[in-house]
């Protein structure tokens, strides 16, 4: 399939629907940029900044995971159906769809890199280049790291977050704000919230179904199906030029991410001042500065 510059449209998945959306010309000489977002069960929306590489002449591929956004909802499916080999066959089947999986290159943010580092792990003819962005190596390391972040909260603002978790009252107003203080330090320490964060984080309460299945009521109280899952393991596989990208404040913190930077064998590693989970909104100009040199070292070692 040919997609003309700039387009939206669906790519038929089994019997459901993937929402996409490019940025630039697929045919511009440059291998795309597909943008794999995180949760699970987040979409592309907090990651529309990304579209500014198409001005370079990089394409940019955006999508909807399945189960939300602009893809095929399925709110009656459990934990059985939501796996990341569903994911993952989601993702080979949009590169098929757009025609792109003899040259492309992947930007994984958060859950997103994890996916795309199984991805990359299985050593694709045409993957390129890879972005792991604040994403951990294992989930066991991310909890193990989220206790540490949590014992360092302002004063009772755990000992209420642990009250609810043991009741099973995280649906409360007291939790939520409870959890706003986490998240303002270690997700997005711009206030009030770009409004593309807010997108997708509105969605996701919208249409919790995979983010409560694989991953849990918010980002520190991971008790869904994935709580065990790590991409340790294939980091010793993925053989493309890989940029880790993690934020000064991270959720994903250095622990969580060192895994990539010590088993992929060419990786290199940036920590972007001033910034949490979303350095791509909390520090634009360092974050699009660092990734625009990636992608520059990419064009040098292809031409």
């Amino acid at each position: 399939m040919h997609v003309a510059p700039s387009a939206k449209g669906t790519a038929p998945f089994g019997e459901h629907q993937t929402w996409f959306r490019v940025t630039g010309d697929l045919r511009s000489g440059r291998p795309p940029l597909v943008v794999v977002h995180g949760g699970p069960g987040s979409t592309h929306d907090y990651l529309l900044g990304l579209t500014a590489l198409a001005e370079d002449g990089w394409p940019v591929v955006h999508y909807d995971q399945i189960g939300n956004g602009g893809s095929t909802h399925l709110p009656g499916r459990g934990a059985d159906f939501w796996t990341v080999d569903l994911f993952l066959d989601e993702l080979d089947n949009l590169l098929r769809h757009l025609d792109i999986a003899d040259d492309y290159v992947l930007f994984g943010q958060s859950w997103g890199g994890m996916v795309a580092v199984r991805h990359a792990a299985r050593q694709p003819a045409g993957l390129r280049g890879l972005v792991v962005a604040n994403a951990p190596a294992s989930y066991p390391l991310w909890l193990q790291e989220m206790k540490v972040l949590r014992d360092q909260l302002p004063p009772g603002v755990n000992d209420t977050l642990l009250r609810h978790e043991a009741a099973g009252t995280t649906d409360s107003h007291e939790y939520f704000q409870a959890m706003r203080v986490f998240y303002e330090r270690h997700v997005c320490r711009v206030t009030p919230w770009p409004r593309d964060f807010m997108a997708s984080f509105m969605e996701v309460y919208n249409d919790p179904t995979v983010y409560y299945t694989m991953n849990g009521p918010n980002e520190f109280h991971v008790i869904g199906s994935l709580r065990d899952w790590s991409v340790i393991e294939d980091c010793p596989d993925v053989r493309v030029p890989t940029l880790v990208l993690t934020g000064e404040h991270d959720e994903a913190t250095p622990a969580t991410q060192r895994p990539f930077v010590e088993l992929i064998p060419r990786a290199r590693w940036e920590i972007v001042p001033d910034s949490s989970h979303m350095p791509h909104l909390e520090a634009p100009e360092r974050f699009m500065e660092v990734l625009r040199g990636y992608l520059a070292e990419l064009d040098g070692h292809a031409s």
